[in-house]
């Protein structure tokens, strides 16, 4: 069993050409049966397309169980056979992989300047993406807009529509809070901190909805398809608007007792002196701030989020921000190190790649600047491989996981 810890490519297989009504699955008590069969298709979405001899060595399970339930499987048009493979000695081996067609799920990412809709199929490939920009997500609009585009993804499935397993809602717990750094009136902030967005949303559809902090989904896609496929403990930064992040401890996705485990947007960057309040890193290492610097000179601030950040005339000001925000952040590494002793720091975030890559490095040099005795070894620093897909793809792996992966605790456990 431990070999499904292990992170192989997952090998592309061609959609089935009948869909058929996907069949409900899961449930507050699941039998050994259906566990089983789980633990089948985990193994599938963990090594890529393998016979069943190899299935059955990876799951532990009998050569005629396997068998069994790859033939239910099958009838539920979850899996697809590929070419024989020749050349042994005996029967050909048939590789067995993940239908792309059996189930899919869209995911939602509501943020402070732009929403996101993912339709992803059943290996976790994105199928589809619409995307929605604005200054600030006021709801009158934002609700209708989340209803038509949900409705234009699954028109778009055609008859494929009705084995979609439900709908992932990511945003921030209080998408209404730091309101004051936004410029946002008191009723707009007010607004967004009393709604229940995930009920709010499950009234537009008869999908089940599901629902996380949007940094929250953004660690969970990056542990499920990203780099904790190979590193069992890691705290989670992203950047965004405002900067947030995740904990992972033994690949389970950790939230702490009030869901505060990786919100590092609220971490102090000072120690109080008395009457002045220090300032968070939120303030110092968001791309809220590097907005400011553009708009200040009279820029576009929405450079902040492509590539035109690292070219004239926006250049001089992100070098700026970069050497701010490194040390900021190098500060909050230090900090949780000294707390959770991860292996690694992995950070990722809604902006150009090389934006990142450049950041990475320059938090990379500020680590070396604080004194790490007693705190040996320092955690290595690695880069996100999702991107700002990240919080709408991990929405959408909710309902994926919670219908087919035996342990739904990896994404809840506290």
């Amino acid at each position: 069993m431990n070999d499904l810890a292990e992170s192989p490519v997952l090998e592309p297989v061609e959609p089935s050409p009948d869909p058929a009504p996907l069949r409900p699955r899961g449930s507050n008590q699941v039998g050994m049966r259906q566990f089983n069969e789980r633990v089948v298709l985990q193994a599938l979405r963990t090594h890529g397309s393998c016979p069943k001899a190899e299935l059955a060595r990876l799951t532990g399970l009998t050569a005629q169980t396997i068998g069994l339930i790859t033939a239910r499987l099958d009838e539920d048009q979850l899996l697809t056979r590929e070419a024989p493979v020749r050349g042994r000695v005996g029967q050909p081996s048939v590789p067995i992989g993940l239908n792309p067609d059996g189930a899919f799920a869209v995911g939602i990412k509501i943020g402070r300047r732009g929403a996101d809709w993912l339709l992803v199929d059943f290996t976790g490939r994105v199928r589809q993406r619409l995307v929605l920009n604005y200054p600030f997500p006021d709801i009158p609009v934002l609700l209708p807009a989340i209803k038509a585009n949900l409705n234009r993804l699954l028109e778009d499935l055609g008859p494929l529509r009705d084995r979609v397993v439900g709908v992932g809602v990511a945003a921030p717990f209080q998408l209404g809070g730091w309101h004051r750094m936004l410029g946002l009136t008191e009723a707009q902030s007010q607004a967004w901190n009393h709604i229940d967005l995930a009920a709010e949303v499950q009234s537009l559809t008869d999908l089940p909805v599901s629902f996380a902090k949007d940094t929250t989904a953004a660690c969970v896609a990056e542990l499920f398809q990203g780099r904790g496929r190979d590193i069992g403990s890691f705290l989670y930064l992203f950047m965004d608007t405002f900067v947030g992040g995740g904990l992972v401890i033994h690949s389970h996705l950790h939230r702490g007792a009030h869901g505060n485990a990786g919100a590092v947007a609220s971490l102090p960057l000072q120690v109080s002196q008395g009457r002045e309040v220090p300032p968070q890193l939120v303030s110092q290492a968001s791309l809220w701030d590097l907005e400011q610097r553009f708009r200040e000179h009279g820029l576009d601030p929405m450079a902040a989020y492509d590539a035109r950040a690292l070219q004239a005339p926006w250049l001089p000001y992100t070098q700026e921000w970069l050497e701010r925000a490194a040390l900021a952040l190098a500060h909050c590494i230090v900090a949780g190190t000294a707390f959770l002793d991860v292996d690694a720091v992995v950070m990722d975030g809604a902006v150009a790649p090389d934006l990142l890559g450049n950041l990475l490095s320059r938090t990379s040099e500020a680590l070396k600047a604080y004194n790490w005795e007693g705190l040996q070894p320092m955690p290595r620093l690695e880069q996100g491989s999702i991107g700002s897909d990240a919080g709408a793809l991990g929405g959408a792996l909710l309902p994926l996981h919670a219908c087919f992966a035996p342990d739904h605790g990896s994404f809840l456990k506290n």
